[in-house]
């Protein structure tokens, strides 16, 4: 198999922002290197990417992370259909219980019918189930109709997607969030999709320099005898330039898309992956995780983005910032320089560890070897080499 990765590598600056909090209520942060920097995790990263990637045009459907996928998704889609309330909740009930029943868990859904914990799910595979359950429910006999729910979703045990393709259901991947981040079920039928993308927590390129912000709210109607503030309370600030990162293995993206097998990638239809790709590097360079949005305006865009494609490991370039980045110059240039150096360091010493690479940059790029332009250039470049149109 002709395994390629497609690697995003990216700086951006953020102003005074909290973009990511801990349990605390803090700056999430990491000591690396000679030490500590500001941290936005990946799943922050993840949700935003994937929040504004559900409103583009894509050629996949977004999916539902939900405990509530059979209380108000499939339920009352039955009822709508005329099912009686009570059968319907009873039927739903059989269906849940054979697809996510496992090794201990005899109970999958609470009394109202909502599961433990969120699961992910596409629409093809929802509009399954009720399919599934107006087939019993127009049965005659009621055992029966809980027979048909019990003998359909054994039948797809080997494997649902396969019967969901029989049945007529177009498209059974779990959605692009599915097909790109993957699905972790405990469900012995619904299928494990395993990630191809995967995402590194965002940290400064430099030392971290927070501060305690200090806030009070007025109230409007308050007397001229009222002193003080009618609130007060206070946040942590930060500024920074983060370095992100993220590698993408691109049959197995397909794979999800398609359904075919990750060997034989190349011989599937590609477009809709080119397409999903061009929107997610996008959003990876545009897209800003924040907290507090409405205090800080936590928008920025990343002024440098290096892109690779490539059948060798992948491997980060967070190295290039183990010594932080003085802050007393340029930190951004300075920032670029630093990656870029790293990068020349790593080709001497392994030689070309990346097959091909493209830059965009606002800033100065030191190296010869590449040169800087805009996005949209370097992106159709990188995918028009990594999904095989060399």
């Amino acid at each position: 198999m002709i395994q390629v990765f497609l690697q995003i590598h990216f700086l951006t600056s953020y102003h005074a922002s909290l973009l990511n909090r801990d349990d605390a209520g803090l700056a999430k942060r990491i000591v690396f290197g000679e030490a500590p920097r500001l941290r936005v995790s990946s799943q922050s990263q993840k949700r935003h990417w994937r929040q504004w990637m559900a409103a583009q045009d894509l050629p996949t459907p977004s999916a539902l992370r939900t405990r509530h996928v059979f209380d108000r998704e499939v339920k009352p889609q039955l009822v709508a259909a005329g099912v009686d309330a009570d059968w319907a909740e009873e039927l739903v009930q059989a269906l849940a219980q054979r697809l996510l029943h496992s090794a201990g868990d005899n109970k999958p859904l609470e009394k109202d019918l909502t599961m433990r914990q969120p699961v992910l799910f596409g629409r093809p595979e929802v509009n399954y189930f009720v399919r599934i359950l107006r087939e019993a429910a127009a049965l005659d006999d009621k055992q029966a109709a809980l027979k048909h729910v019990e003998k359909t979703v054994t039948e797809g045990r080997p494997n649902f997607q396969a019967l969901m393709r029989q049945a007529g259901a177009e498209n059974p991947a779990v959605g692009f969030e599915g097909a790109m981040f993957g699905r972790f079920v405990t469900s012995d039928i619904l299928a494990r999709v395993d990630a191809p993308v995967h995402v590194a927590h965002a940290f400064t390129t430099h030392a971290l320099d927070t501060e305690v912000d200090f806030f009070t709210v007025v109230d409007d109607l308050a007397s001229s005898e009222e002193q003080g503030a009618a609130h007060a309370n206070d946040m942590e600030l930060g500024a920074g330039i983060f370095y992100g990162y993220v590698v993408v293995d691109v049959p197995l993206l397909v794979s999800n898309l398609t359904g075919a097998d990750p060997k034989a990638w190349t011989q599937q239809d590609l477009e809709p992956a080119r397409q999903l790709l061009d929107v997610f590097v996008h959003a990876v360079a545009q897209v800003s995780p924040g907290a507090k949005l409405g205090s800080t305006a936590p928008y920025a865009r990343a002024e440098c983005v290096v892109l690779e494609a490539g059948t060798a490991q992948p491997r980060s370039l967070a190295n290039s910032f183990l010594k932080p980045v003085r802050l007393d110059r340029d930190p951004m240039q300075g920032s670029v320089d630093a990656m870029a150096q790293y990068m020349t360091a790593l080709d001497e010493m392994y030689g070309p560890t990346a097959d091909l690479r493209r830059v965009a940059s606002i800033r100065n790029w030191p190296r010869t070897a590449e040169t800087a332009s805009s996005l949209p250039n370097a992106l159709s470049e990188t995918l028009a080499y990594a999904l095989g149109a060399r």
